[in-house]
């Protein structure tokens, strides 16, 4: 390390050498009575701190004793690098040498680590600008920056640090790190494993030894946190198969002389395999022992799972909670007959006493209101405490979309054993969405939309937003403002206003133009905890600008009915929504139905739409998801369905891989007509993406879509359908949710248009 000041040793040297030289100094003077007392050398310190510090005053008799101790004294402050007392007659004078001040810290060579973060972790151990200075400082420093990239596996990573005076006695700090390659682990090795095979084992294990995804991942980087939790999946593993006396005996972690390999050696003792005789209950089960058994997972005759017992365990705890009690206690007890390896589990609940809700206190909501999160609880306080209603409540705030993350704590009441408090933590996610989606065709090449929506306006709940799609061929605009809780009983209010133009696409020819303008009102109704009912009214007036290449099917309805055709629609619906989230949901159901009537006006028809989504957990990080559309339209008081409101299909929300809406039937021309029928069949196969950490909302997913748009005359053909098979990414970004799919059509037929690679932020399936 280059240093200006060379003759200086580690800092308890220096103050024990300047201890016993200043000591010597002062047990030099005579004893005498203290007039004064006078400071030199100060620089930055201020006088004030010295006398502070001093075991005497003016008037006091000084000692060698007394003397002794202020240069203690002094030195522990930390501030001076040397301390000296001396006597000018009676007035003691007090000569310091500051320590130097840190004026700036710098890093060079650094490619592992962004500097603030480095930055953090020198203020951490006292290296921050404008702190005093020493040697030994700067040794804690380096050993920090050396632990910091021995986290992240560059075990060889040499750290220099360089010290340059400036002026008014400061320093600049400049750590110059050589990183070094990072070690890899070379080798996993389980002894002791007898009943699974070594490779099964360390298949379980997120460190391994390398793969395609390790550039990204990093899994071939030795991390002591990974490694911890690698080995709590492997005493899992066992627990779940019976040997509930598995240990981990001892890990192992050697690195290589060249510092760039890593092997990891875990002993384990597996213990003998032991199968579940019987459950019995014990303590008080509130007289409802039936259905608490009806709770218990845990299978006689089948090897012990501890997945199971703790499984039971919280069902049974949450089963007490919907009754009040809040500080119920299920213990499960086993009975190891090790002669003929058999566990009999007794399972011992004491309820506690009864609780009822305090007070309701959340925390984590920085723009949204108190009141948007209150109004979806269901456990409301001074009232007893239910943990049915409690998590009924966080499923309601969780489908709100507001937030990543939502958990409810109970916490005990000091000197109130009946009471408790719930904390409600929520992570805002950004509602202020920007929706952008993109696409590249043949056809079209680049296609664009935009808007602008905020779901949680002033953090108010309302929503308020503005779409517009800009593509060359299909403009949209619409304004819309809904107000979840228009009346105090949950009635939500949804205001549309739009305008929209549809052209024919390039490769169709023609210049003729579709405009479609109106508003409408809807009010949502609940009818339960998960069912809304939905009625609605609007006006909308559709003009057919005629142009070349136009439509047969479209001269047709002008000729007829107009080329400006006005509707009335009338809106019945009903949704009924179970889902765990409506970010990134991972179980529960969806389930919509649509009615659109418009019995007046230039436009009568009658149009029907249904959804079913499936959200199936496979394990805590595999989903399965499905969902199903069907959608019909029928003219109304013998006039033909209106062709503007045909269904279209192909693209992201339907039939991935095929060119956006160019699915169904066409005309003469090439002309795509849309159809009076739709069905749509999607199934995803969900994981996390890796590297993801915490963040829940960023999955890949494979899939599978179904479907096809039917003409007013065409059956229903399951011979016409058209499918296809991709892989995607999905995320809930700072932007809005994201999807991006690769597509392949393994089903299409000849004049098909093909578009592979799709992404669009704002939509889902």
């Amino acid at each position: 390390m280059k240093n200006f000041f060379p003759a200086l040793g580690a800092r308890h040297a220096l103050a024990a050498a300047s201890l016993v030289l200043a000591a010597q100094a002062a047990w030099a003077l005579q004893p005498f009575k203290v007039q004064d007392i006078r400071v030199e050398g100060l620089q930055r310190v201020e006088p004030g701190t010295i006398f502070a510090s001093l075991p005497m005053r003016v008037g006091d008799e000084y000692t060698d004793e007394k003397g002794a101790a202020a240069i203690r004294a002094l030195f522990a402050l930390g501030l001076f690098k040397d301390v000296k007392l001396e006597a000018q007659g009676n007035v003691l004078v007090v000569v310091v040498e500051e320590r130097p001040t840190v004026a700036e810290v710098e890093f060079a060579g650094i490619k592992e680590f962004d500097k603030d973060q480095l930055k953090k972790a020198m203020r951490d151990v006292g290296v921050v600008e404008g702190r005093p200075f020493d040697k030994a400082l700067a040794d804690r420093a380096e050993q920090e920056l050396k632990r910091q990239y021995i986290n992240k596996s560059l075990y060889g990573a040499e750290v220099v640090t360089t010290v340059t005076p400036v002026d008014r006695n400061r320093v600049n700090l400049t750590f110059t790190v050589t990183e070094g390659e990072p070690a890899k682990i070379k080798d996993i090795s389980i002894v002791g494993a007898k009943a699974f095979s070594e490779s099964t084992l360390t298949d379980l294990f997120d460190l391994d030894t390398g793969g395609w995804m390790s550039w990204y991942t990093k899994s071939d980087r030795y991390s002591r946190p990974k490694l911890n939790a690698d080995l709590e999946t492997l005493r899992s593993y066992y627990l779940t198969r019976g040997y509930m006396e598995f240990r981990i005996d001892s890990t192992q972690v050697a690195i290589a002389p060249d510092k760039q390999s890593i092997s990891i050696i875990v002993n384990i003792t597996e213990g003998p395999r032991y199968v579940v005789s019987g459950v019995t209950l014990a303590g008080n089960y509130l007289d409802r022992d039936d259905e608490f058994k009806s709770l218990i997972t845990i299978k006689p005759g089948e090897p012990y799972n501890a997945n199971a017992v703790t499984d039971t365990v919280k069902a049974m705890t949450d089963y007490f909670g919907n009754f009040g009690y809040a500080f119920a206690k299920v213990e499960a007890v086993p009975e190891v007959d090790r002669e003929n390896n058999r566990v009999q589990l007794e399972l011992r609940a004491d309820p506690s006493r009864r609780a009822y809700v305090r007070r309701i206190n959340i925390d984590g909501n920085n723009r949204t209101r108190d009141e948007v999160v209150r109004r979806e609880f269901r456990q409301y306080e001074a009232s007893w405490y239910n943990g049915e209603k409690i998590r009924l409540s966080r499923d309601r705030v969780d489908r709100l979309g507001f937030f990543t993350e939502v958990g409810v704590e109970t916490q005990e009441v000091p000197g109130a054993p009946d009471q408790v408090d719930l904390l409600v933590h929520v992570t805002e996610k950004p509602t202020g969405m920007i929706q952008i989606g993109a696409g590249y065709s043949t056809a079209e090449k680049i296609s664009l939309t935009f808007g602008i929506k905020q779901e949680n306006v002033f953090g108010s709940g309302n929503t308020l937003g503005i779409d517009v799609n800009t593509g060359k061929f299909n403009r949209t605009i619409v304004l819309s403002t809904t107000d979840p809780y228009f009346t105090k009983d949950g009635i939500s209010r949804t205001l549309d206003v739009f305008y929209r133009t549809q052209r024919p696409y390039q490769y169709q020819g023609g210049d003729y133009k579709l405009v479609t303008e109106g508003g409408s009102v809807r009010f949502g109704i609940p009818f339960s905890e998960l069912d809304t009912v939905y009625f609605g009214a609007g006006v909308e007036r559709t003009r057919i600008k005629s142009g070349t290449n136009i439509p047969a099917a479209y001269l047709a309805y002008a000729d007829k009915y107009g080329a400006s055709s006005v509707a009335i629609p009338l809106t019945i619906g009903w949704s009924r929504d179970n889902r765990d989230s409506a970010l990134a949901p991972n179980s529960g159901r969806l389930q919509k139905f649509t009615t659109e009537l418009s019995l007046a006006g230039d436009a009568r028809y009658a149009k029907f739409g249904y959804q079913y989504q499936q959200y199936i957990p496979l394990t805590k990080r595999y989903t399965l998801a499905f969902n199903g559309e069907v959608g019909y339209g029928k003219g109304l008081g013998g006039r033909p369905f209106p062709v503007f409101k045909n269904y279209y299909s192909g693209g992201l929300g339907s039939v991935r891989g095929f060119d956006q809406g160019t699915l169904g039937p066409r005309d003469v021309t090439g002309a795509i007509l849309g159809g009076t029928k739709k069905i749509t069949l999607n199934t995803e196969f969900m994981a996390p993406f890796p590297g993801a950490g915490n963040d829940r909302t960023l999955r890949w997913f494979v899939f599978v879509d179904v479907g096809n748009v039917y003409g007013d005359n065409d059956p229903w053909s399951l011979k016409e359908l058209r499918a296809s098979a991709g892989l995607g990414l999905s995320w809930i970004s700072p932007l809005g949710p994201l999807r991006l799919a690769w597509g392949q059509p393994i089903r299409k037929f000849a004049g098909d248009k093909i578009q592979r690679l799709q992404f669009q932020i704002g939509t889902s399936f």
